[in-house]
């Protein structure tokens, strides 16, 4: 793994503080398109936790497909989260084949990686993260069939 695929920031308003992984990010936009006060690509840092109340800045950090955003409560001990349910594989038009749920991915390096929650896998072929979706279908302008 290199340097830029262990990046994590945090950012905190005190009550919740959400956690970004860049490396996981597949550019699905959802974050700022959804709540621009807080998520802006265009500002530094590009996460103001002070731009809406926790309980909304929660509830857009949970939207996001790849997970690259997730976010504990300050006030509760931080723990893995427990998922018991069951795998679901959707693909996305145009982009990533999204899986929810437990899986264990055998990586190039033949590494064996524990996913939960949601793992983007790339399906245009032009990832340079594979088997990982990096957001390079955005670039290349991959069509799904």
């Amino acid at each position: 793994m290199d340097q830029a695929e262990d990046i994590t920031k945090t950012y905190t308003n005190g009550e919740i503080t959400v956690v970004w992984k860049p490396a996981v990010c597949i550019h699905s936009k959802i974050c700022w398109t959804g709540l621009i006060e807080v998520f802006n690509p265009k500002k530094r840092p590009w996460i103001n936790m002070d731009g809406a109340t926790t309980e909304r800045v929660a509830q857009q950090v949970d939207r996001c497909p790849s997970k690259a955003l997730s976010y504990f409560r300050n006030d509760q001990p931080q723990r893995p989260e427990d998922i018991s349910a069951e795998s679901i594989v959707e693909a996305v038009p145009n982009g990533p084949l999204l899986v929810y749920g437990n899986l264990r991915v055998k990586e190039p390096s033949g590494k064996a990686v524990v996913k939960s929650n949601v793992t983007a896998f790339c399906r245009c072929g032009g990832s340079g993260n594979k088997p990982y979706c990096d957001g390079t279908h955005q670039k290349i302008g991959f069509k799904s069939e």
